[in-house]
């Protein structure tokens, strides 16, 4: 495994170390999981050649420890991805590459929605009330429209313009990974600000 050049500074050593443990920790179950994508146990072993290089250039830079074996497989996916992509254009991904792990995409979504809430406290009371109706309470919008003494097309307005405020404010505090048919199956706050809500 390639390793970094001991004029590297002292700061890398620890990652190194590091390194070191997540391959004794990781390469029986990643080459596992990589092997069953590709062709031959040989490619897999080059592609995990890749994913730890890749690993080592972010390691230093990952801030969140617990998050680190989602990191690793988003990693090791992209990898593969990535292998399959600079092969023939005509040559299709396989189903295992394109559709999301369901409990990545479900912890995911956990974690997204415990974020709403706060963010849903801090819109102006018009968009607050409606989408706390529509989207928190589940009432229909005609229901929506009576309680607030609306329109049924201003309702619908409102909770459209609280929706569209919802996500200017999720897109600016994450960015989110999707998979081939657009469902959100991941994320990665921006910065620390965001860390507090998930």
């Amino acid at each position: 495994m390639n390793q970094v050049d001991s004029s590297t500074p002292n700061d890398q050593s620890g990652v190194n170390d590091r390194l070191a443990i997540l391959w004794q920790d990781y390469h029986d179950k990643l080459l596992g999981f990589i092997h069953s994508r590709v062709e031959s146990r040989d490619l897999a072993e080059d592609i995990l050649q890749d994913v730890f290089i890749k690993i080592q250039k972010g390691l230093a830079s990952l801030q969140d420890s617990e998050r680190m074996e989602s990191w690793i497989y988003k990693i090791v996916r992209n990898t593969v991805v990535d292998h399959y992509r600079s092969r023939e254009a005509f040559e299709e991904l396989p189903q295992s590459l394109t559709a999301p792990e369901p409990e990545q995409e479900a912890q995911a979504r956990y974690e997204i929605s415990t974020c709403l809430k706060p963010m849903l406290d801090t819109l102006p009371p018009p968009y607050r009330d409606a989408l706390q109706l529509s989207e928190i309470d589940g009432m229909k919008q005609k229901q929506v429209a009576e309680t607030l003494g609306l329109s049924l097309s201003g309702a619908k307005s409102r909770v459209q313009r609280g929706r569209a405020m919802i996500l200017e404010l999720l897109t600016d505090c994450c960015r989110f990974e999707r998979d081939h048919r657009g469902t959100m199956v991941g994320y990665e706050p921006r910065n620390s600000d965001c860390s507090d809500c998930t």
